[in-house]
């Protein structure tokens, strides 16, 4: 892709073309020349090396500070693997044999980071979390990496340029790159295939066409089938497009038909992914199953009485407002993207390097244009269905940082046109202060739009996982301690100096933990402490809560076939393939799954003392202080009850937080039921029945 500012290039003499030395210049010939050079040097742009460095720092950042803030993504995605690592965890319907709505696939793609992480801090799952954390920033930082630069050298530097930094710093990636979601997978797979696809299809360059197909599919297959969706306009390239190639029309059949079967043949390679996908898949649940079709047919053949919006409806501007939110005037660059390829197609033609367009090739316009097609197809597709999640949108992350790219670029040509057409000197308009001051405020205004959205995720709403950092670090330390279990150390030992406790003689306790109204923010088990029990308490939601897994296949599920005997000799887990009598597809409310708010040592809840909440079913246990005291309370925001412009975005300022209002999301203590376990521990230990 070539600017419209002159290319001007100076070749000094040969060794045997000696010439005489010239005058001395005229002082205005000089600059006029050192004009020239600065009007030839190319954009600065990093190398893939830096760019995963740099980038690296970031998604690490996001893996150890970035909120879960997807329900889904615990109890469909890290409590399975919290089963498959440990044993024990939580059972959503869509993992029962019977919906087989979860790939165990891709679960288990994932195992091995927690046993790293177990073996480099042992007894510590909070390791484990943070291993697969870091596994998943890692993966997002060479695909990021790797489409950057296909960018730089196939599309245009300026635009590589400009998406690096806009992909480094918008909160849209700092909240998907690291989450533990389908979606987050068909994210990469996107970014993946879009850098092969950068290139132009032409009949030779096969490699394209395959890699390509074979990872869109990937995305797909693997991770979530409706991601496929994004490979529309690469298909629709593949077949009609005659890209690199210069097609006549007598050559046209021979040459659509070459076309058609490499794609085909492309798609039969790809198609392979589903027997290993298949069979993994089968094994743990003991019987053939496919989940991308079950996936397919529950969210579009449901029928009226189940589906997605059982789980609730949007209007049609939801994506508008929350894209808003990640990527700030970022996305009204990337919705105008196409438009303004247009508008310069008008009035900067050879931005593009086309001069004169061809009926047997295909337009610069044309191929631009079907790369900037995958973002508007996804958010349409998205915008017409009811039930509608923010990380519906991830795997188009990318795509719309790429396009807000190509607009700041296009943009800046217009300006620079406009810049020539009024001085008649092309010379100094891409070294012209004006336009690099455009692009980078631009960028500058998102980055600091994006910064001010993550920190209001972390001041807002990191406290539910603060609290049980310090239900770990804390409350059972201090439990151990008061009851003798927990060992004695020198004094005036600083504590990074103390070994790591051993939480394990906390079983004795057998504490139990509860959730009520929030029982949607609960973190999963990985950081959890073992030997501490998740229960359910009742609210007033009425929906379908997730079970436990069965920790022991009963003796009546032991059916024999082909599958269930591969099962018990390869696969982890054999209780994966038990079927839960309460569990539904129809988010009916099972009692079985809620415990009495007496059985609870511990309770997480939130409180809003200004703006008080209160029912029969959720009252302020907080307040409460003749049964529940205060062992770790956090500020919580009050969305409902704060201005809308404080509660997007956080700054550093008094009387920006003055219009925020708060709430104390608290770990309470059952004071009757843990100081009488304090007690019967304490005698155990006493006594000798307990050991140190």
């Amino acid at each position: 892709m070539s600017s419209n500012v002159q290319e001007l290039r100076f070749r000094g003499p040969t060794n045997s073309q000696q010439k005489p030395k010239p005058p001395p210049a005229p002082r205005h010939t000089g600059i006029l020349q050192d004009q020239l050079r600065r009007a030839q040097r190319r954009p600065w742009a990093p190398s893939f090396s830096l760019a995963v460095r740099i980038l690296f720092l970031i998604r690490i950042s996001g893996a150890m500070y970035s909120n879960i803030n997807d329900c889904d993504e615990v109890f469909n995605f890290w409590e399975p693997l919290h089963f498959l690592d440990q044993g024990y965890g939580f059972q959503t319907w869509e993992l029962s044999p019977v919906y087989a709505l979860r790939s165990w696939a891709y679960i288990l793609l994932h195992a091995l980071p927690p046993r790293i992480g177990n073996i480099i801090v042992a007894g510590d799952k909070r390791a484990a979390f943070f291993g697969v954390r870091i596994f998943l920033g890692a993966i997002s930082v060479l695909v990021e990496a790797k489409l950057y630069r296909a960018i730089t050298e196939r599309i245009n530097e300026r635009v590589g340029r400009y998406f690096f930094f806009i992909m480094l710093f918008n909160a849209g990636m700092w909240n998907s790159a690291t989450a533990f979601l389908p979606s987050t997978f068909a994210m990469y797979t996107t970014a993946l295939a879009f850098s092969y696809a950068c290139i132009p299809s032409s009949t030779g360059n096969k490699r394209r066409t395959l890699a390509a197909t074979v990872i869109f599919a990937l995305g797909g297959i693997v991770g979530w089938p409706f991601a496929l969706a994004l490979a529309i306009p690469f298909i629709f390239e593949e077949l009609f497009v005659y890209g690199a190639d210069t097609v006549t029309p007598e050559n046209w059949n021979s040459w659509f038909a070459g076309r058609v079967i490499r794609l085909a043949g492309a798609g039969l390679t790809a198609s392979l992914i589903f027997i290993p996908v298949i069979g993994i898949d089968s094994l743990a649940y003991g019987e053939l199953a496919i989940v991308p079709w079950n996936i397919i047919r529950y969210n579009i053949f449901g029928g009226t009485e189940r589906g997605p919006t059982l789980y609730g409806t949007e209007p049609w501007h939801f994506y508008i407002k929350n894209l808003f939110l990640n990527f700030n005037v970022l996305i009204f660059f990337a919705l105008f993207s196409l438009p303004a390829l247009v508008i310069t197609y008008f009035v900067d033609r050879k931005r593009l390097g086309l001069t004169k367009p061809s009926p047997n090739q295909s337009s610069p316009f044309t191929l631009l244009g079907l790369r900037l097609a995958p973002l508007y197809v996804w958010l349409g597709i998205l915008t017409l269905q009811p039930h509608k999640e923010e990380r519906f949108m991830f795997p188009a992350y990318p795509l719309l940082c790429f396009n807000a790219a190509v607009c700041l670029y296009l943009a800046r040509g217009w300006l620079e046109t406009a810049y020539i057409s009024w001085t008649k000197s092309p010379y100094q308009a891409s070294q012209t202060l004006i336009f690099s001051r455009f692009t980078l405020s631009v960028v500058f205004l998102s980055s600091f739009l994006s910064l001010a959205r993550i920190l209001g995720q972390w001041f807002y709403y990191h406290s539910p996982m603060t609290v049980v950092f310090e239900l770990q670090s804390a409350e059972l330390p201090r439990l151990l301690n008061v009851t003798g279990l927990l060992p004695d150390y020198p004094e005036g030992m600083d504590e990074e100096e103390r070994p790591r406790i051993d939480l394990s003689p906390i079983k004795e306790f057998d504490l139990t933990l509860c959730y009520g109204k929030d029982w949607y923010r609960f973190p999963g088990h990985f950081l959890v402490p073992n030997h501490i029990k998740i229960e359910f308490v009742k609210s007033e939601f009425d929906g379908m809560l997730p079970r436990h897994f069965e920790e022991k296949l009963p003796t009546d599920e032991r059916e024999s076939s082909a599958i269930t005997e591969l099962a018990d000799r390869w696969w982890l887990r054999p209780e994966t393939r038990f079927v839960p009598k309460d569990l539904n597809d129809l988010n009916k409310e099972d009692a079985s799954h809620y415990v009495p708010v007496s059985e609870c040592d511990y309770l997480v809840d939130l409180d809003f003392p200004q703006h008080p909440r209160t029912s029969a079913l959720e009252p302020r246990y907080a307040v409460m202080s003749d049964t529940w005291e205060r062992v770790s309370c956090h500020p919580f925001l009050d969305a409902e009850n704060s201005f809308i412009l404080t509660r997007m975005f956080w700054l550093p300022n008094s009387a920006w937080q003055a219009s925020n209002e708060y709430g104390d999301f608290c770990l309470l203590k059952n004071i009757e039921k843990i100081h009488e376990k304090e007690v019967r521990i304490a005698n155990r230990v006493k006594s000798g029945s307990v050991q140190k």
